[in-house]
C-alpha cells in the first residue's frame, strides 16, 4: 500500500499552479480541448500531479472526441478511488488519487473494449512521464 499524501492548503497552493488546485483540490474542470494532455500521443506513464503515483498508461489511452484525455483502464485499481457526484444536475462516477484524494476526472460507462469505461481525466491532474525512446524526436 503507498503511503498517503496530506498537505495543508498552504502547501498545495505553493506546489500547484492556480489551474492544477482548481482541478485536484476543488474538483474543478479544464475547459474541452484546452488541456496539455488532450492530443498527447508519446507513450509513457500519467502519474498524479499531486503525489506522483502512477495512475495511467498511454497503451490505454485513445481518443474520445470529448477534448480531455480519456483512458479505458488504469494502471492499478487501487491507486484510484470512485464517488458518486451529484454536482451540476446529473449523476456521475468521480474519479480520485487514492493516495492524496486529488480530482482527476469521471468515469462513463461508455468505453471501448476491453473495459468498456471512459476514464475522462484532467491534463491539470496529470504528469507525463514519457518512455525514454519517446521523447526525442519531437513526438508529439
Amino acid at each position: 500500500m503507498t503511503k498517503r499524501v496530506e498537505k495543508s492548503e498552504k502547501e498545495w497552493r505553493s506546489e500547484l499552479s492556480d489551474t492544477e488546485y482548481r482541478v485536484l483540490r476543488k474538483a474543478g474542470t479544464e475547459r474541452a480541448f484546452t488541456g496539455r494532455y488532450h492530443d498527447e500521443k508519446r507513450h509513457g506513464t500519467y502519474r498524479c500531479r499531486g503525489c506522483g503515483i502512477p495512475l495511467f498508461s498511454s497503451d490505454a489511452k485513445y481518443d474520445s472526441g470529448t477534448g480531455w484525455p480519456s483512458f479505458y483502464d488504469v494502471v492499478d485499481p487501487t491507486h484510484v478511488k470512485e464517488e458518486i457526484d451529484r454536482k451540476l444536475f446529473m449523476t456521475r462516477t468521480e474519479v480520485l488519487c487514492s493516495v492524496c484524494d486529488g480530482h482527476l476526472g469521471h468515469v462513463f460507462p461508455d468505453g471501448p473494449q476491453p473495459t468498456g469505461l471512459r476514464y475522462c481525466i484532467n491534463s491539470a491532474a496529470l504528469d507525463l512521464d514519457t518512455d525514454a525512446d519517446d521523447s526525442q524526436d519531437g513526438a508529439a
